[in-house]
């Protein structure tokens, strides 16, 4: 390679167009999912404070949000659901009337176009907030893989495209696989046990009300571990393989992309997106362009496609 004078790569840095030609990380809305929250009732719309335009709605207004996402050019929505009533088992999860259920059922006749992922977990339907059964105060693995399966189904029969098992019990995937041979699975692969969920444990109403979900969440030290668990899954039929958080993990995303070939998403969280907000807010920064920068990192890390908060903005955005 020449070296200064000769090169200078300032060059083709001097204008919009010459920057956008050469620019080697794009961002479309191809690349991004918006998470929505189903709840009871009719006209419901509950903003959550801290997070800015994100909102617990009932079927009714979640249909109206995602007309709107899909005429801005969103095309996939992931849907978490807020029940009436919470039991020990999270029965509301695989309900045939359950609120993500009714919510899948409408959005397939309203917005046909919108493609629907629904995050399989039972934390936000059990009394004690935990991803799965316990028994003797410990969550019990094998035990809650019946009841993943139930729920994923449930959300098939109702008008799922895709399910996406957030919970990392053990074997929960291939469990789903045998139920749903031809139905796409994003599995949350490598999910940490993080203190960045903090936000969206409000919204969704699912903080652990005994102990906390260290033991079945991954320590966020770890990395080699994350690879194993992203080859597990992808040996018990996962399609794509998530990392959740996104910006505090650009380093696994990137192992993952590196390791394996095969989709790779990212959940860009509500506590990455909380502090953007806040420090916007706070005069401190941008939104637009950190969030966009944000976004771009987790692409240029190596994800595929994106969870995020920001999607029906950089819809505008963009």
């Amino acid at each position: 390679m020449n070296s200064f004078p000769v090169t200078r790569l300032r060059r083709l840095r001097r204008s919009d167009t010459l920057r956008a030609l050469v620019r080697e990380t794009r961002l479309s809305l191809d690349d991004v999912v918006m998470p929505l929250f189903a709840c009871p009732g009719e006209g419901v719309v509950l903003p959550v404070e801290g997070l800015d335009g994100i909102a617990r709605r009932s079927v009714d207004e979640i249909v109206r949000e995602a007309t709107e996402l899909a005429a801005l050019g969103v095309r996939a929505v992931l849907l978490f659901g807020i029940p009436e009533e919470k039991d020990e088992e999270g029965s509301g999860a695989w309900e045939a009337d359950g609120i993500v259920q009714r919510t899948l059922r409408a959005l397939r006749t309203e917005v046909p176009g919108l493609t629907l992922m629904t995050d399989v977990c039972l934390c936000e339907y059990t009394s004690h907030g935990h991803c799965g059964v316990l028994s003797d105060g410990e969550v019990a693995n094998d035990e809650t893989l019946e009841l993943l399966v139930r729920t994923a189904s449930s959300h098939v029969e109702a008008g799922a495209d895709v399910v996406a098992p957030s919970d990392m019990m053990d074997g929960r995937v291939a469990a789903i696989r045998e139920a749903l041979p031809h139905t796409p699975i994003i599995a949350y692969a490598a999910k940490y046990a993080s203190s960045f969920y903090g936000p969206f444990r409000e919204v969704a109403d699912s903080t652990p009300s005994v102990g906390d979900r260290r033991g079945y969440q991954m320590d966020p030290a770890n990395v080699r571990e994350a690879l194993r668990e992203c080859a597990l899954d992808l040996d018990e039929g996962a399609d794509v393989l998530m990392v959740k958080p996104a910006l505090a993990y650009l380093d696994v995303i990137r192992a993952v992309r590196e390791r394996f070939d095969c989709p790779v998403a990212a959940y860009n969280v509500s506590g990455e997106y909380a502090m953007v907000k806040a420090a916007a807010a706070a005069g401190h920064l941008d939104e637009r362009a950190a969030a966009l920068e944000s976004l771009v990192a987790i692409r240029r890390a190596g994800a595929d496609f994106m969870f995020t908060y920001w999607a029906k903005d950089v819809a505008r955005w963009l």
